[in-house]
């Protein structure tokens, strides 16, 4: 597999959520470190580390056969030299029902490598309804 040149931490992201939308495992797993401290939480999944896993995950998810589309809203970024720290929200539809978005909040971390831009953590989790109603404030763990 050719492995994609990423020039920034925000051409890495275009290309997570491309490959996402096109349920495409290679061009995934190319946005990827290839490091065994990569670490990937699905909405309400395990921490998966390492290549084996996040690629396995990854595998499971395109092989149930929806397709999805991502909006991505609320960018925030804190890009430095060698990392970059993406946290958004993501509206994610599945094709053929374009009335239901499931709300997603997500951490994206990105490292400067020898190879470009690479993806080493991403952190979903069930968001509020909308971005606006995280101001209203609930149970909150920690």
């Amino acid at each position: 597999m050719k492995r994609s040149l990423f020039t920034s931490a925000q051409d890495a992201e275009n290309a997570f959520y491309e490959a996402l939308e096109k349920a495409d495992l290679d061009a995934m797993m190319a946005v990827w470190a290839d490091d065994d401290d990569i670490v990937c939480v699905h909405p309400g999944g395990m921490r998966l580390a390492g290549v084996e896993q996040v690629r396995e995950s990854w595998r499971q998810i395109f092989a149930g056969g929806n397709t999805l589309h991502f909006r991505v809203r609320h960018l925030r970024s804190m890009d430095g030299m060698t990392f970059a720290v993406h946290s958004l929200y993501e509206q994610i539809a599945v094709a053929g029902d374009s009335q239901t978005r499931h709300p997603v909040v997500a951490t994206n971390i990105y490292m400067r490598t020898e190879n470009g831009w690479r993806m080493f953590a991403h952190h979903a989790s069930p968001a509020p309804a909308s971005p606006d109603s995280e101001n209203r404030r609930g149970k909150v763990l920690h």
